[in-house]
């Protein structure tokens, strides 16, 4: 209620304006109807993984789950890692801001409210966490952003501290599959989360699910039964299963 409060005076005090093209915005949002329409949503995807598909597949698997099912159960992506998704992604990690991430969270959780049943409702959201050197490099960690939304309008309590990223790693823009497994590798760990055993890891881009499938291993190994992926945006570059 506090954060509802919260939005309506930000929203009477700086008038929403569309962050792509400068319209005025809608329903409390950083986004005009005609942009919002324009988005790269994945309406067509894989059942698993979310990896984008041709056509107007629904309810299928990809070649990569078909030969080798991810460890998570599945992933929610809302959108395809498209333009202008990269534009407010790249705003929200490397320029500090922080409208982008509130309104790609927004509309993570409106994609994700049709689609979580109780019965998949997870216990509790888990952001991906930065390692402590490139949190005060950013300033802040963007997956938190995008998880507080959905812990609002769902009602799913956030540990952003549950997970820790035990060492820096680089940047893996440009790592081939084989390289993004090893730079990860051991990259996390968890805190005791009691009698916990379904959670949801949230992120900003899924590429090849190598940062997420790593993060999955560790909660499994705490003893997480179920683990979910709740993307904003899916990368449609089939370069491998991690």
């Amino acid at each position: 209620m506090v954060y509802k409060w919260i939005n309506i005076f930000q929203d009477w005090i700086y008038p929403p304006t569309c962050t792509l093209c400068g319209a005025a915005g809608n329903e409390g949002r950083d986004l005009c109807w005609g942009c919002l329409e324009e988005l790269p949503y994945n309406l067509s995807h894989c059942a698993l993984c979310a990896f984008p598909l041709t056509g107007s597949a629904h309810g299928l698997i990809c070649g990569s789950c078909t030969k080798k099912k991810p460890l998570y159960t599945r992933c929610l992506a809302a959108f395809r890692y498209a333009p202008p998704l990269d534009e407010l992604v790249r705003g929200m990690k490397f320029h500090q801001r922080l409208n982008h991430a509130r309104l790609l969270g927004d509309l993570l959780t409106d994609y994700l409210e049709p689609r979580v049943e109780p019965d998949t409702k997870p216990e509790c959201l888990i952001p991906v966490p930065l390692h402590r050197s490139r949190l005060r490099q950013r300033g802040f960690n963007q997956a938190v952003g995008l998880a507080r939304p959905i812990a609002e309008r769902l009602g799913i309590p956030m540990r952003y501290s549950a997970g820790r990223r035990t060492r820096a790693t680089p940047v893996q823009t440009g790592f081939t599959p084989l390289e993004r497994r090893r730079n990860v590798k051991n990259a996390f760990a968890v805190d005791d989360l009691g009698d916990l055993r379904h959670v949801a890891i949230i992120d900003d881009v899924v590429t090849t699910g190598t940062t997420v499938t790593e993060l999955t291993r560790i909660l499994k190994r705490a003893g997480i039964q179920r683990v979910d992926v709740w993307s904003a945006c899916r990368t449609p570059l089939n370069i491998g299963r991690p």
